[in-house]
């Protein structure tokens, strides 16, 4: 489908493809990955002929539709549904034709009208929109009234709609939330032609596309299957390249040894002139270069407090006029990570607001430890940000005690190099302005973490290393992302923010996936249509036990977890050096004897989900 050949491209200074060769399969959906930088945008404007190359060719079939997603559609009196249906300029041409076409056309514009299923039309319009959170009331709703973020996703349900035979898109799920990033993990598997997309999403990357194209030192290699199966195997290609550079460095310093040797030996000179021709001709193998990612720097509450963290009781937030969530009747412990579900809109952001203390309730209760410290990181910290302002700048304002040299010392700690730590905001990419954020927001011990959509300008290894560091942290967190993975290794207990209120959702991600394709699927269907599906008496039964399971497989989840930590404190005690210090002793015991409760509780709540599940399954 897509052929690259010897492309040479140097611009703004630097070399971004050094005689790139790869050819893409027509059908395949494949995830273009690099480091920031590498020029992973730069080969779709090439493609899109927006950027010319210095050497090589492009070649895609003749009449090749392309289809991308540039920039926001624009704001026009025109209907969401109606500006979705003109993307298919097919159909919007054939239908244009039939006001004015003579009598003997009529048939065969009818004709193509039906081998495309114009008909069909407007319904798989109304379900991408759906797919990517648009309600039904929206569909009539002139472009005008939507935000730039909405009108974004305007034109990748056009793009989709459309169905070109070569699709790009660039980082596509940056402007979705979960819900749609779930959506379009499952759209994209089902695409019926070529998809090239950039995503640093792994779960999309794992789960969406058949194939990688890694773009590394102005190369591009194409690897068969999803990001976990490219990584083993560019793995094993790394360590067989470097046993091989191995290899043939002894084989070269054996022979150059004999020659230095027997240089001036005129019985071995023959020999000698021969091994050097040999070396000549020993094929170099380039070092493998790893690109390390320096760790995020996320250390743990000096001192724990005591549980709850927080509790809400009764609790209404707003924004002055009717309050946007209601009937808060929740908890969260020391060490809980919570993982915030619910479509844009819905209220995570004022609910994240309000444990950050950013926003007063109106109503009820909020029990909050005056002592505790939060670390609040979201989009808007980035937004702004002085473009005048330097690394070093922002972290003398933060510790305005230290050093010199123990700022500049810091600021390596998270990753930035010497020539970046008096670089302005507006150089930085997004990516080194996201981490910068991340490890001073971090940077005060805080008992609570509130991460609203903190990888939206990382890398793959990047948001690797933020899990990390996040697995290792002793604190709580509140997490608000569209990266699944990322929700899946670090939050071990769903909240969904819907109708007003959060509430405990039974089930793991792949329970909230289904729920929220299932949702996409039914959006178009009559709500008495939906109602009056009968479930055989059989069905009635599994579907009435399935969320107790979940129940119950949830709170084996936190008996684990528990019991496991309650292990961890009696090795402690059992060391001899926590007895020579009295104040770690005593919290240690304080800690166990806090945890032992947990786990009381936690073993009762077990047995009765295990009792309710096995009454509802007989």
């Amino acid at each position: 489908m897509l052929r690259i050949t010897d492309l040479v491209l140097d611009a703004w200074g630097r070399r971004f493809f050094d005689h790139a060769t790869v050819a893409l399969p027509t059908g395949a959906k494949v995830g273009l990955v690099g480091r920031n930088g590498a020029g992973k945008s730069t080969l779709f404007k090439v493609i899109l002929g927006q950027l010319s190359a210095g050497g090589g060719d492009i070649d895609l079939p003749k009449a090749a539709r392309i289809g991308s997603v540039d920039q926001e559609h624009a704001a026009t009196p025109i209907p969401l549904l109606d500006t979705v249906l003109a993307a298919d300029t097919r159909r919007a041409t054939l239908i244009a034709a039939l006001e004015t076409a003579p009598p003997e056309r009529i048939a065969d514009i009818y004709q193509g009208l039906a081998d495309i299923e114009a008909d069909r039309a407007p319904a798989r319009a109304s379900e991408i929109l759906s797919g990517l959170g648009f309600s039904n009331d929206d569909l009539s709703r002139p472009m005008a009234e939507f935000s730039g973020g909405w009108r974004m996703r305007v034109a990748m349900a056009a793009a989709l709609f459309a169905e070109p035979d070569l699709l790009l898109l660039d980082e596509p799920t940056n402007y979705l939330d979960l819900e749609g990033a779930l959506w379009l993990e499952a759209r994209l598997r089902k695409y019926p032609r070529t998809a090239l997309i950039i995503s640093h999403d792994r779960e999309l990357l794992d789960h969406s596309v058949d194939g990688i194209l890694h773009l590394t030192e102005g190369r591009l290699e194409y690897y068969t299957g999803g990001f976990s199966e490219f990584e083993r195997q560019r793995a094993e290609k790394i360590r067989l390249q470097t046993a091989m550079k191995t290899k043939i460095d002894a084989k070269r310093a054996h022979m150059q040894a004999f020659v230095d040797r027997f240089r001036a030996s005129a019985a071995k000179a023959r020999q000698a002139q021969s091994r050097l021709k040999m070396i000549a001709r020993l094929q170099d193998v380039a070092p493998s270069i790893e690109n390390n990612v320096a760790p995020f720097l996320i250390p743990s509450p000096t001192r724990p407090l005591a549980p709850p963290l927080v509790r809400l009781e009764g609790v209404e937030v707003g924004y002055g006029g009717a309050p946007i969530l209601k009937r808060l009747n929740l908890r969260m412990d020391v060490d809980d990570r919570i993982g915030l579900l619910g479509v844009n809109g819905t209220g995570k952001s004022t609910f994240a607001r309000m444990i950050a203390g950013d926003l007063k309730i109106s109503a009820g209760q909020m029990h909050r430890d005056r002592r505790i410290k939060v670390g609040w990181f979201h989009q808007h910290q980035i937004e702004a940000m002085d473009p005048q302002d330097t690394p070093l700048a922002i972290i003398r304002r933060a510790l305005p005690d230290a050093t010199e040299a123990q700022r500049r010392s810091r600021l390596a700690q998270f990753g930035m190099t010497m020539e970046k730590v008096e670089t302005t905001v507006a150089n930085l990419s997004g990516g080194e302005r996201a981490r910068l954020l991340l490890n001073m927001v971090a940077m005060e011990k805080p008992h609570l973490l509130i991460l609203d959509e903190p990888t939206n300008h990382l890398d793959i290894d990047s948001r690797r290393a933020l899990t990390e560091a996040l697995n290792d942290y002793a604190g709580a967190v509140i997490l608000i992302t569209h990266d699944r993975s990322l929700m899946e290794m670090v939050a071990d207990r769903l909240w969904l923010v819907a109708d007003g209120s959060v509430k405990p959702f039974d089930g793991d991600m792949d329970d909230y996936a289904k729920f929220v394709l299932d949702r996409a699927r039914n959006a178009g269907k009559p709500a008495a249509k939906i109602a009056a599906t009968p479930l055989a008496a059989a069905g009635q039964a599994k579907a009435a036990a399935a969320p107790l399971k979940r129940k119950l497989e949830a709170t084996e989840q936190v008996l684990a977890r528990e019991t496991k930590l309650v292990a961890e404190l009696d090795e402690s005690l059992a060391m001899p050096s926590v007895y020579n210090d009295p104040a770690r002793l005593l919290e240690t015991q304080r800690r166990r004897a806090r945890t032992v409760e947990r786990l009381a509780e936690a073993e009762a709540k077990w047995v009765a989900a295990a009792e309710a599940y096995e009454a509802a399954a007989g």
